[in-house]
């Protein structure tokens, strides 16, 4: 537990002393692939840090369809807003087998205190979270779904060469979901940017061969 922890950024700055006394106090337990860990609206009492495995943060509306907010892996946590005492504010969802660990509010409100540098921590990372949001809000405002997918395509695309590369396999519902929009236009979309050749499918991986235009 302990080695797992010292990847968590949230507690890089504890001892080993420190990291042992809050390994005692934590609850690990193991989660399945698609495993609601919380519930939007549910009542929030605990801090979850992410061991292995990678969740997804995400809101619904009153249909089928959800905005995807985030995807988190090993070393991220969620639940910090557990300090006000609200209820959730989003829903979180294994998207493989993952290994969580729960800290309860009263024993992460006393690591809080007892940790100054670990409150500076959890305060920059909900300043980030909170401009990630803005640029989300933004994006759904003021850019159509074309816009969206295609600035979602080239966020993921890491340099490989002489070309950029898409290595995440997202389904196209999963497309749709991070950017607000239904399987059928993020089908469509790809469809278009494929014959015009922006993008093609290599070895399950998408090949971006040229930067898709601003507007379609």
């Amino acid at each position: 537990m302990i080695d797992a922890l010292k990847k968590v950024s949230l507690f890089d700055s504890l001892s080993e002393t420190e990291l042992d006394s809050l390994a005692a106090v934590v609850v690990a337990r193991n989660y399945p692939k698609n495993a609601i860990v919380v519930n939007e609206g549910d009542r929030s009492d605990a801090l979850y840090v992410i061991l292995s495995g990678r969740v997804k943060v995400y809101v619904g509306g009153e249909g089928p369809r959800e905005l995807v907010l985030n995807i988190q892996g090993p070393g991220d946590y969620f639940g910090e807003m557990v300090l006000d005492e609200g209820p959730r504010s989003a829903s979180v969802m294994t998207l493989e087998p993952c290994r969580l660990a729960m800290l309860t509010r009263e024993r992460f409100r006393s690591h809080l205190h007892a940790h100054p540098d670990v409150a500076i921590a959890v305060i920059r990372n909900l300043i980030r979270r909170c401009r990630a949001l803005t640029d989300t809000a933004r994006d759904l405002a003021l850019l159509d779904v074309y816009g969206r997918l295609a600035k979602l395509l080239l966020s993921l695309a890491e340099q490989d060469g002489d070309r950029l590369v898409v290595s995440e396999h997202l389904t196209k519902q999963a497309m749709g979901e991070r950017i607000g929009a239904s399987r059928e236009m993020v089908s469509r979309i790809l469809k278009d940017l494929t014959a015009g050749g922006y993008i093609s499918m290599q070895g399950g991986k998408m090949i971006i061969k040229r930067k898709p235009p601003a507007n379609w």
